[in-house]
């Protein structure tokens, strides 16, 4: 072969060497956390979700008639499980919260008391998020004492953003606590699979852009919808190289981080 055309052949080589894309490093990797609220009850999409290959991060309401047994459960599949705190909000009905709540008008020894009968609840639990509470969030106060016991069992927060005033993120960066809050809801009370799929494709565009992204859906009366809607989108994520992983590898925490094999079944202990 001629000198000139071994030369050639070699320069391209490198050109092609060198306008390679390289891999994100683990810093950028593209990575999407999904909670999945209001799990505890009997149902819509419970099963679905704690029985299917969606790996959600399980965030579970306390004092429910399930919620230790799902706790489990979930565990059990590999699943993330965080506590889902149910909280005062601004308007709605008392009975959307269910029992010992955090309401506004218990002492700061009732509170503490609430938040830990709820991990006790909730085995497993590695972190806490809000359920409706758009009034306790904007206390500054009430949120300090719901956190302080977060750190104390070394709970991180995720801020369901519930209102745009919550102190949660203020408080959690004084606290030291590893923190985040929602970006999109996926669902909402009435949702049909097609709009599920459709918020899926804008959490997409989040985690484009910032290479990081929550997004809530939840169980209930149209759980099954919001699973069939994020099972429909999996295949867009899977082409962008987007990874699905707990909510705790979004955040500065040594929490689980080697996300790899986090979502593998759990062997029972003899």
């Amino acid at each position: 072969m001629p000198r000139l055309i071994q030369v050639t052949l070699l320069l391209f080589a490198l050109l092609t060497v060198c306008y390679m894309p390289l891999p994100l490093s683990v810093a950028e990797q593209n990575q999407v956390a999904i909670i999945i609220d209001d799990f505890g009850g009997n149902v819509k999409g419970v099963d679905d979700f704690l029985t299917g290959e969606i790996p959600i991060t399980a965030a579970i309401m306390p004092f429910q008639p399930f919620s230790t047994e799902q706790a489990e459960r979930a565990h059990q599949a590999g699943l993330e499980v965080i506590i889902h705190m149910p909280m005062e909000p601004k308007r709605g009905k008392a009975s959307w919260l269910g029992p010992k709540a955090i309401t506004s008008q218990l002492s700061d020894d009732e509170i503490r008391i609430r938040v830990r009968e709820a991990i006790a609840d909730i085995p497993h639990a590695k972190g806490i998020n809000n359920h409706m509470g758009s009034k306790i969030v904007e206390n500054e106060h009430i949120v300090r004492v719901i956190l302080e016991e977060a750190k104390a069992h070394n709970l991180y927060v995720i801020d369901s953003g519930t209102s745009p005033r919550s102190m949660i993120p203020k408080v959690a960066e004084e606290l030291g606590i590893p923190y985040a809050t929602r970006h999109i809801f996926l669902d909402d009370t009435m949702s049909s699979r097609v709009h599920v799929r459709k918020q899926m494709t804008s959490l997409l565009k989040v985690v484009e852009k910032q290479h990081k992204a929550i997004g809530i859906g939840h169980v209930g009366i149209k759980g099954n919808e919001t699973f069939a809607g994020i099972s429909h989108a999996l295949p867009i994520f899977k082409e962008n190289r987007v990874d699905i992983v707990p909510a705790s590898h979004l955040l500065d925490s040594p929490i689980d981080k080697d996300y790899q094999f986090f979502w593998q079944q759990q062997l029972k202990e003899e």
